[in-house]
């Protein structure tokens, strides 16, 4: 299906109906170059960070920088001892409500996610993984790359796309997975153990972190431009319906981060079950290049713009409420703007989100 090269942005209701994150954004991220005067953002900016969506989130940091006494949660867990969602998605929340990188809570939470990085061996930067690795030592190693990856992803949504840290860990990441996708278990990633299906202990596929991480990184883009291509290839298609754990020793634990294809799940009119979902996803691939590769994800953005009005608002039929997010992996993004009893505001997200896409992608924009 071919998307088309245009867009109309609904520029004025977006302003009018997105609250304040999302009409920060909009001036930031959307609205024609200079055509927003610099003391206009400063104020602009001064009351988004008084809002309580940002507020709520800066208050529950400590100051050791961390958030929820753990680093992936994205919300509590009771099998893992989370109360709250935790350091990596609050990071990467702020960020998503358009609050600068130079504030206090980003250099705090940096202290921690660099120490990630430089591959620290201090047992309490594991935080809800101390007892997961002291009661099987094999866990360490596995535990530290994904704590690496995810680290490297806030790092380079936060602008960091220069730091050698960030790109020597960018690098290894990226090789890593372009081995994996060269290989075999590219196609046959899975493997038995007693009467289990397990993700093969050789096997390193890509996760929603290392497709945020190149997604922020366009000079790493260009510098791999061969492994971008073959993630993108790779990524277009359709994830494995199989139920699957990763085995580490004697622990079984089911990945809730890894992408053995497209995780979009869409009816055959492209209706995604999960918007949200459908939404991030396109938007990440987008900003590698990869969405032509992509049937399923393409098919539902067409179907997304084509329930768009005259004006660019998204407008399906029978939109009771706001679109539900059924899959963690968008905690960070979705929602920006708050439900409410207007119909706008079920809308809101979505439209911002399509129009960014838009923007993304450069096709010709008409503001409205």
């Amino acid at each position: 299906m071919e998307l088309p090269t245009s867009h109309r942005i609904p520029y004025s209701w977006l302003l009018e109906h997105g609250g304040d994150t999302i009409r920060y954004r909009t001036l930031r991220e959307i609205a024609p170059e200079h055509a927003v005067p610099a003391d206009t953002m400063a104020t602009e900016l001064t009351g988004l960070l008084a809002t309580k969506g940002v507020t709520s989130v800066i208050k529950r940091q400590k100051e050791n920088g961390v958030w929820g006494a753990n680093l992936l949660g994205t919300g509590p867990s009771v099998k893992d001892g989370i109360k709250e969602a935790g350091t990596v998605p609050q990071f990467r929340r702020l960020l998503q409500h358009g609050v600068p990188s130079d504030q206090r809570s980003f250099r705090l939470a940096e202290r921690v996610l660099f120490r990630l990085l430089s591959r620290d061996e201090d047992p309490a930067l594991l935080l809800e993984f101390q007892k997961l690795a002291k009661a099987e030592p094999q866990a360490i190693e596995w535990v530290r790359g994904v704590l690496r990856e995810a680290s490297t992803a806030a790092l380079a949504e936060a602008g960091h796309i220069e730091d050698p840290r960030i790109r020597g860990s960018a690098h290894k990441i990226a090789s890593a997975i372009s081995q994996f996708l060269r290989s075999p278990l590219a196609g046959k990633p899975f493997a038995k153990s007693g009467g289990s299906t397990i993700l093969h202990p050789e096997a390193y596929p890509p996760t929603w972190y290392s497709l945020a991480m190149m997604a922020y990184m366009p000079n790493l883009q260009r510098e791999r431009a061969g492994f971008t291509e073959r993630l993108g290839q790779y990524l277009a298609h359709p994830a494995p319906k199989k139920a699957f754990v990763v085995q580490i020793g004697k622990k079984s634990i089911k990945p809730t981060h890894l992408l053995l294809g497209d995780p979009i799940q869409a009816d055959a009119k492209g209706t995604p079950k999960d918007i949200p979902l459908a939404l991030h996803y396109i938007e990440l691939l987008a900003r590698i290049g990869a969405l032509p590769h992509a049937p399923v994800a393409t098919k539902v953005l067409a179907r997304m713009l084509k329930d768009c009005d005259d004006r660019g608002v998204w407008t399906p039929k029978n939109l009771r409420t706001m679109p539900k997010a059924i899959d963690h992996a968008t905690y960070h993004m979705y929602p920006l703007a708050s439900e409410t009893k207007s119909a706008e505001s079920r809308q809101v997200d979505v439209t911002f989100r399509l129009a960014l896409i838009a923007r993304v992608l450069k096709w010709q924009l008409e503001y409205v």
